[in-house]
């Protein structure tokens, strides 16, 4: 499968999907792209230490905070960010994946939850550097795929 095949595909299943499954989805998708480590090689001149804390708190506390506290936190974190650009790339996934997930919860729009598939997807290409022509030939990149095929569409027999 190739990558444009890849995103088509997810956004057919983000369309088709349940409520509770795109929630579900949602949840655990957003809970992995802000998990603690991707914070670890943030270096101290690219955000302020208010920034640093409001970023580690969103993070921490995704799932609770509601879109408006998700909101505040992120202002917090644009405020302070340090640098014009060369974020480190576990920070930007984090900010990424914490400002699509706000907007879904402000806004309800399943888009949202399509652009973290396609961030989650990023984030196991930029450890494993999948080949466009193939996209599922690493056993990481084909297990996150069947991860997010397996949540939008439970149904689905595995691949």
């Amino acid at each position: 499968m190739n990558y444009n095949e890849l995103e088509a595909d997810i956004l057919r299943l983000v369309v088709g999907a349940t409520e509770d499954s795109v929630r579900a989805f949602g949840e655990q998708t957003v809970t992995r792209l802000v998990r603690p480590e991707l914070l670890r090689d943030a270096a101290e001149d690219e955000l302020t230490e208010e920034a640093r804390e409001a970023l580690a708190t969103a993070c921490a506390n995704v799932l609770t905070l509601s879109a408006a506290e998700l909101h505040d936190k992120l202002a917090t974190v644009y405020d302070g960010i340090l640098v014009d650009d060369g974020l480190d790339t576990g920070v930007l996934t984090a900010i990424s994946a914490l400002a699509h997930w706000q907007s879904y919860l402000e806004q309800n729009r399943r888009g949202e939850l399509y652009e973290l598939a396609i961030r989650s997807i990023e984030d196991v290409d930029y450890e494993v550097s999948a080949d466009l022509a193939d996209f599922l030939a690493t056993p990481e990149m084909a297990a996150e795929y069947e991860r997010i095929r397996r949540l939008l569409d439970p149904g689905v027999k595995q691949g």
